[in-house]
């Protein structure tokens, strides 16, 4: 079966790296862990929706194992002429608490 595994973060995270001088304040374009929550939602060739992100959610990461479209929204229907994922795929999407992502299969 296809899935659409979704990790969902406060932010981006940022570190403190204590050198010789000083501190400094690193930030990285990866997000925040431990993760608010994780999902999934089962990829088929009907649009399907994840559950409504966490109210402190605005970073998502996507991982499909199988090529698909995505669609966000507060109450998305995904087309296969929406945003592309290749197989085994992960992107970083910003996004707004309460809102979902929905989910077809594509080729």
């Amino acid at each position: 079966m296809a899935t659409l595994y979704i990790r969902e973060y406060v932010g981006i995270g940022a570190a403190s790296n204590a050198t010789g001088i000083g501190q400094a304040l690193l930030e990285v374009q990866a997000g925040a862990e431990p993760a608010v929550t994780d999902q999934t939602v089962a990829i088929s060739g009907s649009s399907a929706q994840s559950a409504a992100f966490n109210a402190k959610t605005y970073l998502v990461r996507i991982h499909t194992d199988s090529i698909c479209s995505i669609l966000f929204g507060a109450n998305p229907t995904a087309a296969a002429t929406n945003a592309r994922l290749a197989a085994n795929q992960t992107e970083y999407f910003i996004v707004q608490p309460g809102q979902k992502v929905a989910v077809i299969s594509n080729s």
